[in-house]
């Protein structure tokens, strides 16, 4: 089975790609931090993370999941405070950065067959929640 979509990949990480494109261009006039991509880096855009600043994150997810929007907190924990990094890990606090993401990222639904409506229909209903949080 995976051999079979392997042969789809490439059309799946390039329709994945404008996908994140247009929603670069529609999240532009709201007050979220859109991913970026370096300059010669290449992303696969497994997922479209947002970051929602000023711990309004879990209220605006709230109203996506009413609105019917299949947005998600994929890493709701930074690895370093995972079991896994338990013993290795430094103390919570020093790595600020990773813990403030934690609490601000959003993934909004991203697949190869997203429609520009449907990514309109996403939109749209992150700027409602967004202005109601």
């Amino acid at each position: 089975m995976l051999r079979a979509k392997l042969a789809r990949l490439h059309d799946w990480n390039k329709a994945r790609c404008a996908a994140a494109a247009r929603y670069d261009e529609l999240l532009q006039p709201l007050d979220v931090v859109r991913p970026m991509v370096l300059d010669g880096n290449v992303h696969a855009w497994h997922l479209y993370v947002i970051r929602i600043p000023g711990a309004r994150r879990d209220r605006v997810l709230g109203r996506l999941t009413e609105a019917g929007v299949g947005a998600a907190v994929h890493y709701p924990v930074p690895i370093h405070r995972t079991p896994a990094f338990r013993a290795v890990a430094r103390i919570a606090g020093t790595l600020r950065h990773a813990e403030a993401a934690c609490t601000d990222v959003l993934s909004l639904p991203l697949y190869p067959h997203i429609t520009a409506d449907q990514q309109e229909f996403v939109v749209a209903a992150l700027g409602a929640a967004l202005s109601l949080s």
